[in-house]
């Protein structure tokens, strides 16, 4: 239940009022004053209580809830943060994979390979591996042994529009939110640095910059992507010093930003001296709209990484850094982790010099765009954002649902899925939708079977369910 006895002294906290809140839940967490589990009172409650604007109380919330010490659901309320999840999949944005024993049970809370042979091509890349194996990898990795798959990036990104860009701009990482991580650490300095997202946006970007210690703002989208004039507000008022955005396929909603409104977004960020992360992991493999990193070479950090298109076993992730920091991006990498292991970087080396890594992204996007075509079919009457080739879709919910519900209600049918919650800043905005993830696991029959019991419930707002 609510804990209304807490009312914490701010007197004895200096500097702002929102940083002192924080300082004292972490010290009422610490001292055991509010036991995991226990309920907060309401952001207006304990505005009241102690004497602060609401704003206040959100801010402070929002920013312990990214620290780790809070745990909030919209609709439920927050709570202090437990060692056991305490609401399931609405916790964690990283979801553990259903045993295979569990059938009839779709997870589509995140995309999933199609095995299209992966598994066959890593053998005969290894196998070839064999005979070339010496005592270089007995040493630590080194800039020179990654140099062969930074050209071999290069080429991979031939269907970009990204600029000039060379070997040497590019930096290596473990998988994409390992990349994300590298470039906040390049790009972020002082104590409490602001980053800004999409206020609906990936769930790594609050991780790595809860990691970073930093602040965020959620910036409004619409249906063209990043709201240029609520962006040019922001910059105004907070000083940001990195803004995380997705151009190609905004994950949740599916939005591909369009040229003019890239090119907006590009002249806010040099006027504001704003460095930008520009996060394509999910892109598909053509595109002929300019990227940010092409309108601003000077600082866009691209992200990509083989998680969406090969394999997320690879956990190859890549930054095509602004130009001239490339070497920059590298010694940031270094010190972190020194480099890829050689396996990862020899064994992706040869899937990209051989070929296959092209041949293995064309048949994962041509299994993902079958399963997806399986769920428009079904579900397209309904109020449904797609891309071809992207391995999810945004559903907005007709009148009578909530999200939360919805994802609830799902899981009773054996569906899993996110809601748009899960994806929007603690007290952000949340629609009424959710997004279904393609399992490449399973057939596309098995899918459209899923979606089938989703429309069911559709038709069916809770007011006129029994249950």
């Amino acid at each position: 239940m609510t804990n209304t006895n807490w009312l914490p002294d701010l007197t004895q906290y200096p500097g702002p009022k929102y940083l002192a809140l924080v300082r004292a839940l972490r010290e009422a967490i610490r001292l055991g004053v509010l036991p995991p589990d226990s309920q907060l009172p309401t952001v207006r409650e304990l505005a009241w209580q102690i004497k602060v604007t609401p704003g206040t109380v959100s801010r402070a919330y929002q920013l312990a809830t990214q620290e780790g010490l809070l745990a909030a659901t919209v609709g439920r309320g927050t709570f202090v943060a437990s060692s056991t999840p305490r609401f399931g999949p609405t916790q964690s944005f990283y979801a553990e994979r259903e045993p295979a024993s569990l059938t009839g049970r779709i997870d589509m809370r995140s995309p999933r390979m199609p095995d299209v042979g992966q598994g066959a091509a890593f053998n005969a890349a290894l196998a070839d591996l064999n005979g070339t194996i010496a005592t270089d990898w007995l040493d630590y990795p080194s800039q020179r042994d990654e140099e062969t798959l930074r050209e071999g990036i290069v080429d991979w990104l031939q269907g970009r529009v990204l600029g000039p860009v060379s070997a040497d701009d590019i930096a290596l990482s473990y998988g994409g939110q390992s990349a994300i991580n590298l470039v906040l650490q390049c790009c972020l300095r002082g104590d409490r640095p602001m980053v800004l997202i999409e206020d609906l946006a990936y769930a790594g970007f609050r991780h790595a910059a809860r990691l970073s210690r930093a602040e965020l703002l959620a910036i409004e989208v619409d249906d063209e992507g990043m709201r240029p004039d609520a962006l040019e507000a922001a910059c105004r008022k907070h000083s940001p010093q990195v803004l995380c955005v997705t151009t190609e396929a905004q994950n949740p909603t599916t939005v591909r930003m369009p040229e003019h409104r890239r090119i907006e977004i590009a002249q806010i960020a040099k006027t504001y001296e704003i460095q930008i992360i520009e996060d394509d992991c999910y892109s598909i493999a053509q595109s002929n709209v300019p990227s940010l990193r092409a309108l601003a070479p000077d600082r866009t950090w691209y992200v990509g990484s083989f998680s969406k298109s090969i394999s997320a076993a690879l956990r190859l992730g890549y930054v095509v850094c602004p130009s001239g920091m490339g070497q920059a991006g590298r010694l940031t990498a270094q010190h972190s982790f020194f480099g890829l292991a050689r396996p990862v970087s020899d064994l992706c080396s040869s899937l990209l010099d051989s070929g296959v890594a092209q041949q293995l992204r064309l048949a994962v996007q041509a299994g993902f765009s079958d399963r997806l075509e399986g769920v428009v079919n079904v579900l397209g009457a309904y109020d449904l954002s797609w891309q071809q080739g992207l391995p999810f879709v945004w559903l907005r919910l007709p009148s009578g649902w909530r999200a939360s519900v919805f994802a609830r209600m799902a899981e009773t049918e054996g569906v899993l899925l996110r809601s748009a919650d899960e994806f929007a800043l603690i007290h952000g905005r949340a629609p009424n939708a959710v997004r279904l993830a393609l399992p490449g696991n399973h057939s596309r029959g098995q899918i459209e079977d899923a979606c089938r019991r989703l429309a069911r419930l559709l038709e069916s707002p809770p007011s006129e369910l029994s249950v």
